[in-house]
């Protein structure tokens, strides 16, 4: 179900897709962090519904690593059940969650990240990659008509197979990295710490 980690993995870093596993890749490599050589390995787990397995797998009843991830707020319950089960202590709130190294995206990371841009320079990227204009069609169908930009961004990412997870790096390389998310930002600071 999950991709192999490397024997010198001791942190796994659990995502949901291959989306959030390219951008953690893309903004660790941007940050000057080799995530591999520094023992950490990220697990796109193909969904949320899939966190008790790679805790299982991963956690202290499996392979005994040092588990992080990345969590979208709509999926928290699913998370924190998983920790839970896993005899992991985790109080009820968020500061909770990130004592033990998950921090949430309040949608998803797509979201923080749209945010963090702003729409004008995700469409600046949409155009240099050749989708505006594909962006713009979409803009016009009825479901989307009078949503915020945002949303709309946010929904076109997922539209198309792929589309995901090549703006995820896309999205990631054009961040300032003075205004990274604040849970992609603590989590690179919680499985690097040493990393230059």
């Amino acid at each position: 179900m999950f991709a192999e980690v490397e024997g010198s993995a001791r942190t796994v870093v659990l995502v949901e897709g291959v989306s959030d596993q390219r951008a953690l890749e893309t903004l660790a490599a941007r940050c000057g962090h080799d995530l591999a050589s520094g023992g950490v390995a990220i697990v796109a787990m193909g969904g949320s519904k899939n966190v008790r397995y790679a805790v299982d797998r991963f956690g202290p009843a499996g392979l005994d690593l040092r588990l992080a991830g990345l969590v979208d707020a709509p999926e928290e319950g699913d998370y924190r059940r998983a920790l839970a089960r896993a005899g992991l202590r985790l109080g009820p709130t968020r500061a909770d969650l990130e004592r033990l190294r998950f921090f949430v995206c309040e949608a998803d990371l797509e979201d923080e990240l749209i945010r963090a841009l702003g729409p004008a320079r995700v469409e600046a990227i949409l155009e240099a990659r050749g989708d505006l204009s594909t962006f713009r069609t979409f803009q016009r169908q009825p479901a989307q008509r009078g949503r915020a930009i945002e949303a709309q961004l946010r929904r076109f990412m997922g539209t198309k197979g792929g589309r995901k997870e090549a703006y995820a790096a896309h999205l990631v390389e054009a961040l300032d990295l003075g205004d990274m998310p604040r849970p992609l930002d603590l989590l690179l600071r919680n499985v690097t710490v040493g990393d230059p």
